[in-house]
């Protein structure tokens, strides 16, 4: 899908032709022929641009600028508690921005396009976008973290271990691709002047790269901690199942002992053994007198706990 864009007025209006911005969603071989046949753009970058493994990186060419940029992928509950990295290609011409995206986004949300100067300006605004939709998936993920805390302090499965495990590799594709971003934006940084930005341009490189070192250190402590109390969270678990063990190995003495007593006699002796003749009433007095035993037995186990 082919979507255009022109400014007018500041603003990015989305029209049929003579555009300033042309975006690229998950392009078919038409689409991507129609780009690479009017623009000089390397096919091999165009691809790229679709490829999430591939890393990201800057190039600079006689009449423009590729970028091949990490952003975050849009969740799923099909992912499975697993935040995904994805490519984005920005290809930056004297008066043309070309974007290839692998899904559809709303790239252009947001007031920061409300006031646009022109096409690098879209340019380091699609940037700036992308490190703030990191910042926002790793708060995202803390707080998931922290539910999960919640569940596997009373749980006694792996389940919830699993999606920690989950969460803890999604942080390790943050890492990467935050720190591939870097680069790139040191690189923006020392060719910007070549490259005809202005001044207002470079201050504004220097605060993207401000919040992508911020959003790098923010994933680099999560990563960490969350690897430090990954053996701490297992032995919750195992706690709370040796736990439920002992409770259930005391509960199953407690009935053992009477029915110890019950087994001696029979249960139709119970009357004889107690001298009542009433069946039922030999039989209450009986459960009540079992009831009693396993408290004690209970008791006994709690005190001895307590006092080791």
């Amino acid at each position: 899908m082919i979507k255009r864009y022109k400014i007018e007025n500041s603003k990015l209006v989305e029209v049929s032709l003579k555009e300033d911005i042309l975006v690229l969603i998950n392009p078919d071989e038409n689409e991507k022929q129609y780009v690479l046949g009017n623009f000089d753009i390397d096919s091999h970058n165009l691809n790229s641009s679709l490829d999430p493994e591939e890393p990201a990186r800057l190039e600079i060419e006689n009449n423009g600028m590729s970028v091949i940029f990490k952003r975050p992928k849009n969740y799923s509950s099909k992912d499975h508690f697993l935040f995904k990295v994805s490519s984005m290609g920005l290809f930056l011409f004297s008066d043309k921005l070309i974007v290839v995206l692998s899904e559809d986004v709303n790239l252009f949300s947001g007031k920061q396009y409300n006031n646009v100067s022109g096409v690098k300006d879209v340019f380091l605004k699609i940037i700036y976008n992308s490190i703030y939709h990191f910042v926002e998936h790793l708060k995202v993920i803390n707080m998931i973290a922290e539910e999960i805390e919640t569940k596997i302090n009373k749980s006694m499965e792996n389940k919830y271990l699993l999606h920690m495990f989950t969460l803890e590799k999604s942080l390790v594709y943050y890492v990467s691709a935050i720190s591939a971003n870097s680069f790139v934006l040191g690189k923006l940084k020392m060719h910007a002047a070549k490259l005809g930005f202005d001044e207002k341009n470079l201050e504004f490189i220097e605060d993207i790269s401000i919040e992508n070192s911020q959003a790098k250190s923010q994933a680099d402590v999560y990563s960490q901690v969350f690897a430090g109390l990954m053996d701490a969270r297992a032995s919750v678990i195992n706690n709370n199942m040796n736990l439920w063990l002992k409770n259930l190995t005391v509960i199953t003495i407690a009935i053992a002992v009477p029915n110890f007593f019950a087994s001696m006699g029979g249960m139709s002796e119970i009357e004889n053994i107690m001298g009542v003749d009433n069946v039922r009433l030999a039989q209450g007095i009986f459960l009540a007198f079992s009831l009693l035993l396993a408290l004690i037995v209970i008791n006994v186990f709690r005190k001895l706990e307590k006092n080791k």
